[in-house]
């Protein structure tokens, strides 16, 4: 038997509860995961409260990370005993996922934990530090450097933000962080920020083109912020979006692309493929302060999952919380 949070769907409603459950109910994949840490992402927030259609297949496990030791596998891939963590594949949507005592999935979506970070330390990092660092290898992968100039960030008090601040400083880039929340300034300063401005220069409908000034950003919002940091964008600038906290929309013009040759690129986290998987991870490994995890992360109790969803979605929540499974 195991304790997992289970939704259920009756009609157009669906329930999420903590219960207990049997093994053999489990989904029929190569390797059993014993989880030992999982996390609440704002994907995982809307799936426990129904707020919207997040989960596509029930019942489900939600949960769309989890860190742990693998108890059985028939993969060669994996041995028992050993330690590993996984990010996205659909966990929490089409496939149960890690708000679980137990998990089983397949091998090929397992990585093994590398050694620099605990199993909650992996956790406090997630499909947030894992994202930022899959954004910032898009804009390496453009040819942006730490002299190209300013490097916004959007979004800077969530996961992904907290995370892409902390990294970019490390790196010696030149970062502003841009939030709703100024009473947070020191936070984001302490993480690696030079610069903060108000969201709501973005956030709102705007020229096609406005003033340049970025040399690159990461967007974590989408919709008008997006058209926004687009529009103010320098000659030969690139943005790398991966979220849509304020709207799946891009209510833009072609303008910034064709007069100032700007780019915009994708950050696909979830279905990632595993050789940019790897080097995301490894480059965390050399590249990320631990000490920006104990700023960045909370850990928070098995049973109060629910409870972190409410709160997370009421913007009561800043960087990431860590949900220890097994304690």
């Amino acid at each position: 038997m195991f304790n997992a949070w289970f939704i259920t769907k009756t009609g157009n409603d669906s329930r999420a509860s903590l219960l207990q459950m049997k093994e053999e109910e489990l989904p029929e994949e190569a390797v059993t995961v014993r989880v030992s840490h999982s996390a609440i992402n704002y994907k995982d927030a809307l799936a426990l409260t129904g707020t919207a259609p997040i989960v596509r297949r029930f019942p489900m496990i939600p949960g769309s990370d989890l860190a742990g030791i693998v108890e059985a596998s028939s993969s060669p891939l994996f041995e028992v005993g050993d330690k590993v963590v996984l990010n996205g594949w659909e966990l929490g949507e089409t496939h149960w996922g890690g708000l679980s005592e137990l998990a089983r999935v397949k091998a090929e979506w397992l990585i093994k934990l590398p050694d620099q970070f605990t199993f909650a330390q992996s956790m406090a990092i997630g499909t947030a530090g894992y994202t930022a660092m899959l954004a910032i290898l898009s804009l390496e992968k453009q040819g942006v450097v730490p002299d190209t100039g300013e490097i916004l960030v959007t979004g800077a008090n969530g996961g992904v933000g907290g995370f892409a601040i902390a990294l970019l400083a490390k790196l010696g880039y030149h970062v502003v962080a841009s939030t709703g929340r100024p009473e947070e300034s020191d936070y984001l300063k302490a993480l690696g920020a030079q610069e903060i401005v108000d969201r709501a220069q973005f956030s709102s409908p705007g020229k096609a083109l406005a003033k340049e000034r970025w040399a690159a950003a990461i967007d974590n919002v989408g919709s008008h912020t997006l058209a926004n940091v687009c529009a103010s964008l320098r000659r030969g600038g690139v943005v790398a979006a991966c979220g849509m906290a304020q709207g799946i929309d891009f209510p833009g013009t072609v303008a910034p692309f064709i007069i100032r040759g700007i780019t915009l690129v994708g950050v696909d986290s979830v279905l990632c493929p595993m050789p940019q998987r790897l080097v995301a991870w490894s480059r965390l490994a050399k590249d990320l302060d631990p000490t920006v995890l104990e700023r960045i992360a909370t850990q928070r109790p098995f049973s109060s999952a629910m409870n972190i969803a409410r709160e997370l979605l009421a913007g009561r929540i800043r960087g990431r919380i860590v949900i220890d499974v097994a304690g």
